[in-house]
């Protein structure tokens, strides 16, 4: 498998140790995977969806299939509409649900996102690498 070159910059929280990873991600509508708009994602492996602002998904053509209902750190709760986008970054391309972000939420790069695109975080070096392929075969009976 080659290397990924480097996804993601690193910016330091304020007042924290760590690093925030950062990259731009090209979205678009499975209908018209062609037709695509840059967001700049905070990597957030803890989450399990993608955020992309509402006007983004509305100029791509993209509709909300659900709603959902998610708990916040403070232990509020929020519903929000959930779809379906492509996401590419070089020719890494993968599909997943995407949530329509509203003012005041942080676009987010969830776990189902970075699985399509087959990557992963390194929570260590916060860096994107290569998820491992695994496709699991199943044997004939006389070869088990």
């Amino acid at each position: 498998m080659s290397e990924v070159a480097p996804l993601a910059t690193e910016h330091p929280a304020e007042g924290a140790d760590m690093g925030i990873t950062f990259i731009g991600i090209d979205v678009a509508n499975p209908a018209t995977p062609e037709e695509t708009e840059r967001v700049e994602f905070l990597v957030d492996s803890g989450a399990v969806y993608s955020v992309v602002p509402t006007p983004v998904l509305e100029r791509l053509g993209i509709r909300p299939l659900a709603q959902q209902q998610f708990r916040l750190a403070d232990g509020s709760k929020v519903v929000r509409k959930k779809g379906v986008a492509v996401f590419r970054h070089g020719e890494l391309v993968g599909g997943a649900d995407v949530i329509f972000g509203e003012e005041g939420d942080s676009n987010l790069l969830g776990a189902l996102t970075l699985e399509a695109l087959g990557l992963s975080l390194d929570p260590l070096r916060r860096e994107l690498k290569p998820l491992p392929m695994i496709l699991a075969l199943s044997l004939p009976e006389n070869q088990r």
